[in-house]
């Protein structure tokens, strides 16, 4: 685990679900904040010990930058009663149109989030892009509806879903986009990030960088 500045950490941890034909690397990243009262744990995987000691003391929160990241997300609802912020999951129609899929298929959508969706645990708060959730983070939408860049504005940083990834050739905007939706379009959706005064940027996927790269990416993708 490292710290990033006094009270923003990250660590890195191998993904249980990982295959050897996945595109991404096998370990990701999670990140903590801790603002004197609360203890915000971004894509929680293999939470450290001290994080777990600290969140005694504090008001934990899980946060996931997509709801496929739900990662240890169960495990530390039980442990620690932490309230989960998370987009809704792809619903029938979303697996679709993401992966040409049939109805049959598709069921009843996305099983991601469905023990804390159906009350068996946990408190809820869905958010969706645009949002303001109570800790003063701002949501960008990304690629999808329901993969964020989140703004966390005083610590001056921004936490990237799978939206802006490392995957080992560089930090980027990711490749993957489902029919319709253009390089351009998220974007554009992005651009405002680079009026605000970034100096930390969080990725899911690969190692924490900073604005110069957020900017490389963005101009990148954009050409």
């Amino acid at each position: 685990m490292r710290e990033l500045q006094p009270g923003l950490w990250h660590w890195r941890a191998s993904h249980p679900d990982w295959t050897a034909g996945e595109p991404w690397p096998r370990e990701v990243s999670s990140y903590a904040l801790d603002d004197g009262a609360r203890l915000l744990l971004f894509d929680p995987l293999a939470l450290p010990d001290e994080l777990l000691e600290l969140a005694i003391d504090r008001e934990p929160a899980v946060v996931l930058t997509a709801p496929w990241h739900e990662r240890d997300t169960r495990s530390l609802v039980e442990r620690l009663g932490a309230p989960v912020y998370a987009l809704p999951p792809d619903t029938a129609d979303d697996l679709i149109q993401k992966f040409g899929i049939t109805a049959e298929q598709a069921g009843d959508g996305s099983p991601d989030l469905a023990w804390l969706r159906a009350g068996d645990a946990g408190e809820w708060h869905p958010y969706a892009a645009g949002d303001r959730l109570p800790f003063g983070i701002e949501a960008f939408a990304g690629r999808e509806h329901n993969d964020m860049v989140l703004w966390v504005e005083d610590r001056n940083t921004v936490v990237c879903g799978d939206t802006l990834v490392d995957f080992g050739d560089g930090f980027e905007l990711g490749r993957w986009l489902r029919a319709g939706v253009t390089c351009e379009q998220v974007v554009a959706g992005l651009r405002p990030l680079l009026a605000l005064p970034v100096e930390h940027v969080l990725p899911a996927h690969g190692a924490p960088t900073d604005r110069a790269a957020l900017e490389r990416a963005l101009l990148t993708a954009d050409a």
